[in-house]
């Protein structure tokens, strides 16, 4: 008798691990949202997990977000796109895509659709604290947590926060978590996502942010010092159209916003310098160019090379005050 027994435990054992699924294990806290403002959709993610945002998050513009986590199945992130782009509802997309899964009960998984839909689930075998909460255009889910706090206080952090762009308002919800007591290992990778709310003919330029910090000490604070540099970007990026345009007053005031973020950015610096050259602002421009000079000679090189290409339209006399 005491062999059957022991022979029906090593089975049990046995089976109970042959269902458990072979697949990455980016147990993990996330959330999946969108701007009722600009239909913009998003997912921001944090993991004791090397690359987070390679498995876990999933958008197309125009069609909806996925997050794919626990023990993640990373097929749901194309095929749950797949379903939504052919009219299945978020929920109709979740239940079909675990219908067949064997390791359904250890997958948690969130979908949100052009319009706001959300369905989530939670396998009954995802590792405490884990759980999930949603409503009209967000949902928060979490597993593997130190505790049973991080859900609410995602929740709340997202309630809180709607006066914010969708992005710094995903991290503020990330933040919230971490604070409480986050992932039970600790802390490694983060990503964000966010994707246009409206397909375009330019599908290259619809996936709006895309943010990873694979391996860090602090990935939230990283990910967020990150998309403050990409807003300076956004600056930089608006007063090269404005230059385009001949429209060097409004150009020059979006370099400043930028250089205002990162006041010690050289690279903000110079073009800022270059566009002054080029509205014939030559002292101006020599006295910002020295200073980026000093901190690295490269630059005078660069801006020797710059009116072969047009970048600078200068006379020699004034190339030679910038130069020097």
């Amino acid at each position: 008798m005491k062999h059957l027994i022991k022979l029906f435990l090593q089975v049990c054992i046995i089976t109970a691990f042959a269902q458990k699924p072979a697949d990455p294990l980016a147990h993990t806290f996330s959330t999946v949202a969108r701007d009722v403002n600009t239909g913009e959709m998003a997912v921001a993610v944090q993991s004791h997990w090397f690359s987070v945002g390679s498995v876990v998050s999933w958008g197309e513009a125009g069609v909806g977000v996925v997050a794919t986590q626990s023990f993640v199945n990373k097929s749901f992130g194309p095929r749950g796109l797949d379903l939504l782009k052919n009219g299945k509802s978020p929920q109709e997309t979740v239940d079909l895509l675990l219908l067949d899964d064997e390791g359904k009960e250890f997958r948690q998984l969130a979908i949100l659709d052009r319009q706001g839909r959300v369905a989530t689930h939670t396998g009954k075998n995802c590792i405490d604290m884990a759980g999930h909460s949603n409503g009209e255009n967000f949902s928060v889910q979490a597993n593997m947590m130190l505790n049973n706090k991080v859900v609410p206080a995602m929740e709340k952090a997202w309630k809180e926060n709607d006066k914010l762009p969708l992005a710094e308002r995903m991290v503020e919800v990330l933040k919230a978590a971490q604070k409480v007591g986050g992932d039970i290992r600790g802390k490694q990778s983060a990503a964000l996502l966010v994707v246009a709310g409206e397909a375009s003919a330019e599908p290259w330029n619809d996936r709006l942010i895309d943010l990873r910090v694979d391996d860090a000490r602090e990935p939230i604070d990283e990910l967020s010092r990150l998309l403050k540099v990409f807003r300076a970007y956004e600056h930089m990026n608006s007063g090269d159209l404005y230059v385009e345009k001949n429209e060097m007053q409004k150009a020059m005031d979006e370099y400043g916003k930028a250089m205002k973020m990162f006041p010690d950015n050289l690279e903000m610096q110079y073009w800022t310098a270059i566009t002054l050259a080029n509205n014939k602002d030559i002292k101006q421009a020599s006295a910002m160019l020295q200073k980026i000079y000093k901190a690295d000679a490269s630059w005078r090189e660069l801006t020797r090379r710059l009116p072969k290409v047009g970048l600078l339209n200068v006379s020699e006399k004034e190339l030679s005050e910038l130069l020097h």
